[in-house]
């Protein structure tokens, strides 16, 4: 019997070796299995779904279609282009492969219609074209490449003769209020204590002349302010184009000659020959579009369109929307302004040349229209009442 009990006990002993041996074997056998299991499943899942997903944007290809001029013309091509560039470059696109610019042959609607399709051909599916000059070239390949999508600024699609205007649902419209950017701009001349004013136009479209007519209004209103009209006067013509010529620097020269004190010009280049013209004869000179205060010295300051910003905005809803205009953008026009922060004069310390009119007045005033508090007519046809005087025939 007691061998018996004896040989149990060893039974017992070793059983219980074994089951404390067996114990640590399970150990390395659980968590090895647990670890490479979840890492490597988990990791190669998440990275490919999450990286192709962020930016859209790349899947486009945008191309800038300038007008007459170039994309350092200073002015209208230049701060479309650096919107181009801006939205682009943030997106991780590099010029040449997801964008590029091109330039028509000729100040031609053909030039401008060959040149967007040489765009296209070289995979662009986003055309961005800054000018009025662009509204026939729109109006007539819009709706045969219904996959591309057009960004007209300062116009809207419309036949030669103007008997249709159309906005395809693949055409995106910017407009300006530029009357209120000329309000600024005059304003500002007077209250600074300019009494006698010029404004130079390019071409008498429309949104020069509203430049143009904002321009009068705002003087006129500083005017009535300081109870000075009868003593604010203006010169007032346009050149018929936008690039600088001797012609209309020898008529800018008259001008300074006669006492114009700031020249308003606007249209392209043609600040140039005003520029040169004050220059010689210790005048000044107000930019437009964009700023141009570091052009030259005698630019007091700039009526300013917000080109870039708008053109970034207008891209980017593209990206967020698969390369497509959303249903705000599709076939219809924007009209940018105060409110939308999209002109205005420049405030910052280099280009705010202005020396009694100060940057705190400007803003009660900027913010003044913003709120529709001081109105601006936008009328083209016909020429402000003021009580200023204006000379349309200078």
């Amino acid at each position: 019997m007691k061998k018996i009990i004896a040989l149990l006990m060893v039974l017992a002993m070793v059983f219980a070796l074994v089951a404390c041996q067996t114990k640590p074997a399970e150990q390395p056998a659980e968590q090895p299995a647990e670890q490479p299991a979840e890492q490597p499943a988990e990791q190669p899942a998440e990275q490919p779904a999450e990286q192709p997903a962020e930016p859209t944007a790349p899947a486009m290809k945008v191309a800038l279609v300038t007008d007459v001029g170039n994309i350092d013309d200073k002015s209208f091509n230049q701060g479309a282009w650096e919107g181009v560039v801006a939205f682009c470059e943030k997106n991780g696109m590099k010029q040449g492969e997801g964008y590029d610019y091109y330039r028509p042959s000729e100040d031609s609607t053909e030039a401008r219609v060959e040149t967007i399709k040489t765009a296209i051909g070289n995979g662009a599916n986003a055309i961005v074209c800054p000018g009025y000059l662009f509204e026939e070239a729109i109006y007539l390949v819009q709706n045969d490449y219904p996959e591309v999508m057009f960004l007209l600024l300062d116009g809207e699609p419309h036949s030669a003769d103007y008997s249709d205007y159309k906005t395809a649902e693949n055409t995106h419209n910017i407009l300006y209020q530029e009357e209120q950017a000329g309000f600024f701009a005059g304003y500002a001349a007077v209250k600074d204590g300019y009494k006698k004013l010029g404004f130079l136009g390019g071409m008498a479209v429309p949104a020069v002349v509203r430049y143009g007519y904002g321009f009068v209004q705002g003087a006129n209103k500083a005017a009535e302010e300081m109870g000075i009209a009868d003593q604010i006067s203006i010169k007032y013509w346009y050149c018929g184009g936008f690039a600088p010529t001797d012609d209309i620097k020898i008529k800018m020269a008259g001008w300074f000659t006669d006492g114009t004190e700031v020249v308003f010009a606007c249209g392209g280049g043609i600040y140039l020959s005003a520029v040169a013209a004050a220059n010689e004869a210790n005048g000044k000179v107000i930019g437009v579009d964009v700023d141009q205060s570091a052009e030259a010295d005698c630019i007091i300051t700039s009526a300013m369109k917000g080109l870039t910003n708008s053109v970034v905005l207008a891209l980017e809803d593209l990206a967020a929307n698969g390369g497509k205009w959303s249903a705000d953008y599709a076939g219809k026009t924007a009209v940018l302004g105060a409110a939308d922060d999209c002109v205005g004069l420049p405030t910052a310390e280099g280009s705010w040349r202005l020396t009694t009119f100060t940057v705190d007045e400007y803003n009660k005033l900027f913010e003044d229209v913003k709120a529709g508090t001081i109105e601006i007519s936008k009328d083209t046809e016909n020429a402000p009442a003021v009580t200023i005087a204006v000379d349309y025939n200078a």
